[in-house]
């Protein structure tokens, strides 16, 4: 039987090692459109870098409603669902500086700042969603 995760129990999961995000957004046809993205919790908030012309891109300057799933694949398949809405963030500095901190999660500190670069320049946005609701169970193994 499943069981809910505490508040804290959820944020360390979706914050554990290089989990990625399965990113929802909504397309102009109002169909929903899935990408997977790198992330992190900054206090209630989830934030992660975009390109301006790429489908969640587009999707989300046209329309901030997302919702959010990371998973652990293995027994006994934990998750956590998170719904809210994005506010978009244009400023170089501060794209720059998120693009740098989410790159040393996933590729480690010693190229951070390669990576930061990489994704903090003109036609990045950076993404800071609201998180409104939150699902999240651990499996219990047999």
């Amino acid at each position: 039987m499943a069981e809910k995760m505490t508040h804290g129990a959820w944020q360390a999961f979706v914050s554990e090692g290089t989990r990625t995000g399965k990113l929802s957004t909504v397309r102009a046809d109002g169909g929903p459109h899935i990408a997977p993205v790198w992330f992190l919790l900054d206090g209630d908030e989830l934030v992660f870098n975009t390109g301006r012309d790429t489908v969640k891109g587009r999707n989300l300057l046209r329309d901030g409603r997302v919702a959010l799933c990371v998973d652990d694949d293995r027994p006994p398949f934990a998750y956590v669902a998170l719904q809210g809405r994005a506010r978009i963030v244009e400023d170089l500095g501060q794209v720059r500086a998120w693009a740098t901190r989410i790159a040393g999660r996933y590729m480690g500190d010693d190229r951070a700042e390669e990576f930061g670069a990489r994704n903090g320049v003109p036609g990045e946005l950076l993404v800071r969603v609201h998180i409104d609701k939150v699902v999240a169970t651990t499996g219990v193994a047999d």
